[in-house]
């Protein structure tokens, strides 16, 4: 589904490039800052939540201050192929794990995990990814240096 197609107009992205660079941003703020009325941005953005384009408010934690220092890739191939979401589902449910993507090429999943070392990567995947039957083969790769890590999709000017 194309979300675009429901976005009422450059309001909407200015709403939604607002609220995502501060999801704390009252309606009355938004509201100051696009010269609206606060009741005109409230229903605008209730609007924006039941065409589930806004999905979630989040908080975003520094990872150094819960000793969350390592990040890892890790490609997987699983012995069903692309297509087999019951192995991405299993990826998703393990502690640590930030992504899964299915993925064209030589594996099938792409997965980001987070945690503190190189020791609790290790049993991470002995203990939970071992677990995942379909699993074959992993490639792991670790993060020496993060340039730029967002969640922020790029917003349209219209």
């Amino acid at each position: 589904m194309n979300h675009k197609e429901h976005l009422s107009d450059k309001i909407d992205l200015e709403i939604l490039s607002l609220m995502q660079e501060n999801s704390r941003i009252s309606n009355a703020d938004i509201a100051r800052v696009l010269n609206m009325a606060p009741s005109a941005v409230f229903e605008r953005v209730k609007k924006l939540e039941q065409k589930k384009i806004i999905v979630q408010y989040t908080t975003r934690i520094n990872p150094a201050a819960l000793n969350q220092n390592l990040i890892a890739f890790v490609y997987i191939q699983a012995g069903k192929g692309i297509g087999n979401s019951e192995t991405g589902i299993e990826l998703a449910k393990i502690a640590g794990v930030q992504e899964v993507h299915q993925i064209a090429g030589d594996h099938c999943f792409l997965v980001k995990i987070r945690t503190t070392d190189s020791a609790s990567l290790l049993e991470m995947m002995r203990n939970s990814m071992s677990k995942i039957a379909d699993i074959t083969i992993t490639k792991t790769s670790i993060v020496l240096e993060t340039t730029k890590e967002q969640q922020q999709v790029l917003i349209p000017k219209e």
